[in-house]
């Protein structure tokens, strides 16, 4: 029986973003999103600079940052690589945890996004 918990991997953390955003696995942008750390068996913790290597991959996917879908995935992976405790919260907790502490003052359309995902308003 293990006594330390399981190191969270940056592609199992992007893989728990997606299942976030498109819990349907239905959205292809999501799934190109999810396509850039498909490999990234790199523990989230020896990642250097990740908020960078997220926005990168973001950006490549959604040039223009316009995309709510895929700028909520980026801020979950990012909450992870600081609270790898979350991994295991619900889906609606981690969307909220992670909006509260990356997003800051989100776009109308993130902020339309998150609402119509089940989170207050925060204006």
């Amino acid at each position: 029986m293990p006594t330390e918990p399981e190191v969270l991997s940056l592609s199992a953390a992007a893989r728990r973003a997606a299942e976030v955003v498109d819990p349907d696995g239905e959205d292809a942008l999501v799934g190109e999103w999810l396509e850039r750390f498909e490999d990234r068996d790199e523990p989230i913790t020896a990642v250097g600079d990740l908020e960078t290597q997220v926005a990168e991959a973001c950006g490549i996917v959604d040039p223009e940052g316009e995309e709510p879908v895929i700028v909520v995935a980026g801020a979950i992976v990012t909450y992870l690589g600081f609270r790898r405790d979350a991994i295991g919260e619900t889906d609606d907790r981690l969307l909220r945890l992670a909006s509260d502490a990356e997003l800051g003052d989100p776009s109308p359309a993130v902020r339309d996004w998150l609402v119509d995902a089940g989170l207050p308003d925060p204006a």
